[in-house]
C-alpha cells in the first residue's frame, strides 16, 4: 500500500507581487495544511496578530532559540531577526500535514538543506516589472514614504526577481487571478506528494 508523504512547500516572491493574499487562498482552499509563522523580533504592527503573522520575541529569547538550535534557519535584517521555528513544522511532517512557508531565498535555501526532497520550492512573479513597481508606488505613497526608500523598494526587488532562478516552480500572479495561483501551487503540492522518489511500494512475495 502507497502512504502519501507530507511535504514543505515554500513560496517566495518580490515584495509587491501578492504573495501574502495568494498563501492565505491556499489555506483557504486547503484547510489542513500547516501554516509555518515565523519569528522575528521587530516591533509588532497595528494590524499584526501575534501567531498568526508571527511569532513576536524579544533580542534575548531570539539568541536563546539560536544557541538551543530552535530554529531551522534565520537572518538578521536591519537589526531585527527573523527566522522559522523548528518545532512546529517537525511536528506537522510527523503528523502527516504539510506545510506550507514565507520564506526568502536564504531561508528556502537552508530547508532545502536540511529537508531535501521533502522540500519543494516556489517562485511567485507578478504580471509583469512595470506592474510590480506600481504596486510599490502606490504602496508607498500610501505609506508615507520618500523616494530614496522607494528606490530601494525597487532595487531589492529586482534583486529578488533575479533569485527565481533557483525554485522548482515559477507560478503567475496575474491582477485579480489570486486564486487560480493558489489552485497552480495546490496542485504543485499534490503531485511533490505523489513523487514516486519520496514513495516506497511493498510487492508481496510469493
Amino acid at each position: 500500500m502507497i502512504k502519501y508523504k507530507p511535504v514543505i512547500v515554500i513560496i517566495s516572491a518580490a515584495s509587491g507581487t501578492g504573495k501574502t493574499t495568494v498563501i492565505k487562498r491556499v489555506l483557504d482552499l486547503e484547510p489542513e495544511l500547516f501554516y509555518s509563522v515565523s519569528a522575528t523580533t521587530r516591533e509588532k504592527r497595528p494590524n499584526e496578530v501575534h501567531g498568526r503573522d508571527y511569532l513576536f520575541v524579544d533580542h534575548e529569547t531570539f539568541k536563546k532559540w539560536i544557541q538551543e538550535g530552535k530554529l531551522l534557519e534565520w537572518a538578521e535584517v536591519y537589526g531585527e531577526y527573523y527566522g522559522t521555528p523548528r518545532q512546529p513544522i517537525e511536528e506537522a511532517l510527523r503528523n502527516g500535514k504539510s506545510v506550507i512557508a514565507d520564506l526568502d531565498v536564504h531561508g528556502m535555501k537552508k530547508l532545502k538543506e536540511i529537508y531535501g526532497e521533502n522540500a519543494v520550492s516556489v517562485f511567485l512573479f507578478p504580471p509583469d516589472f512595470e506592474t510590480l513597481v506600481e504596486r510599490l508606488r502606490k504602496r508607498s505613497e500610501q505609506t508615507g514614504e520618500s523616494e530614496e526608500q522607494l528606490k530601494i523598494r525597487i532595487n531589492k526587488a529586482k534583486e529578488e526577481l533575479s533569485n527565481a532562478r533557483y525554485y522548482d516552480y515559477w507560478v503567475l500572479n496575474e491582477d485579480d487571478m489570486a486564486e487560480e495561483a493558489a489552485l497552480r501551487i495546490i496542485h504543485i503540492l499534490k503531485a511533490a506528494e505523489c513523487n514516486s522518489k519520496r514513495l516506497s511500494f511493498k510487492i508481496p512475495e510469493e
